[in-house]
Parts: structure tokens; sequence; C-alpha cells
């Protein structure tokens, strides 16, 4: 398999990584201080954690909105019925309806981000497990995504409330902001989902909890977070 070749700007930014772990406010000076690309690149912070993926009770899933949002509003649709259309439509859903939606969708369309349905809803939504779960984009109440409140879930998710969701291997990966965000921002952002987590360790998760912190932008190299 050939060597993966990478830009002479990564390859630039690399020699500007620090050897180790460094406080937030200089890892975020770093990855401020990469070559610039012509577009506002994602701030993205990933979380190596102390928990086993394989049990239940120590899966980390939920959604959040960050102090200064993410810099991008989310293409949201509805599932519901009754007042919830006028109501989800009002919010911000690009698309909204029953039936009609779910097959809209088995039938290939999928320009959306995030999904959000009524409780009554998921009879119906429940067809789609395998066409939006590996995307995922399948409501869940643990992902805030299942709401009675239909309004102020697609409120919410519209303006950058974001999903997490620990992977096989035990990583949190989560949107932070844009490298164009003043510093104090970002800086708020990351912190404020870091002392989340800490806050979140389940009470079966034994050992050291954070093993490691990185953050990296969409076309940059990591830069490594000391805990605190």
């Amino acid at each position: 398999m050939a060597k993966k070749q990478h830009s002479k700007r990564y390859a630039k930014d690399i020699e500007s990584v620090p050897a180790g772990a460094v406080e937030l406010k200089e890892a975020v000076g770093v990855i401020k201080g990469f070559g610039g690309t012509k577009f506002d690149q994602t701030v993205e912070l990933v979380m190596h954690l102390g928990i086993d993926p394989r049990k239940a009770d120590q899966a980390l899933r939920g959604s959040i909105s960050l102090p200064n949002g993410i810099g991008k509003r989310k293409k949201v649709i509805a599932f519901c019925e009754g007042d919830d259309v006028a109501k989800a439509t009002e919010a911000g859903a690009v698309e909204v309806g029953g039936e009609e939606l779910v097959k809209k969708i088995q039938d290939g369309w999928m320009d959306f981000d995030v999904a959000i349905a009524t409780p009554a809803m998921m009879k119906v939504v429940s067809r789609l497990g395998r066409v939006l779960g590996p995307s995922g984009k399948m409501p869940s109440p643990k992902a805030g995504t299942v709401s009675q409140d239909i309004a102020a879930a697609v409120k919410d998710f519209a303006a950058g409330k974001v999903e997490y969701r620990n992977d096989d291997g035990g990583n949190l990966h989560l949107p932070v902001g844009k490298v164009g965000f003043e510093t104090d921002k970002l800086i708020e952002n990351i912190d404020f989902f870091i002392r989340f987590v800490k806050k979140a360790k389940p009470t079966t998760s034994k050992g050291h909890f954070i093993k490691k912190m990185c953050i990296s932008a969409t076309m940059t190299p990591a830069v490594e977070i000391k805990e605190y």
C-alpha cells in the first residue's frame, strides 16, 4: 500500500507541534498558528477515556450545546404530526413529516445533519434503523433527538447543539468550533466539554479516566493537551 503523502503545508505544520502535552491555551495557539486554508477549518477535540466500550453502563452518549456554538448551523428534519408540524417548521426544520418523509429517505434522500422525532413517531421512524443507524442520524432519547418538545429540539440542534458518543475504542470526538473563533471563545468551548465529561465519569469506570486529549483542525496535525 502506498504511503500517504501529506501536503507541504501539513509537513510544515508538523514542525510546530510540541513534543508533548501542553496547556490548553498553548494548544489552541498552536492550532491557530498553523498554515491557513481557503476555508475556516473545524476544530475537533478527541478524548481517549478509561472506559470499557463493551459495557452499557460505561458508555457516554448524549447531546450538548457549547457556550459559543460550533460556527455552523445544521440541517434538521423532524418526524412529527398534527400541530407539531407547524411548530417544527417555524423552529427551522428543513423537512417535516411522517410516512412520506420516511419513504423519501428510504428512496435515498439524506441531505440533512440531524433527525428529530416525537416519541409517538418512533414506531414509524424505526423502519429507518438500517438507513440512519450507520450514519449516526437515527433519533434517540439518549442523544436528545427524540423529544416531546419538537420545536425546542429542532431549534437547539439547528443552532449547533451536537451529539457525542464514544466509539469502540473508548474515544469521544466532538467539534468544538472553528479556527477563526476568538481564542478565548475556542478555549471556553473546549474547557466546557472537558469539565462536562469529567463529571460524567461512569461510576463503574476504574483507574485513570481521561487518558489523553488532543485537538486538531480539519487539515492539521493534532496537538496534545495536558490533563487538568
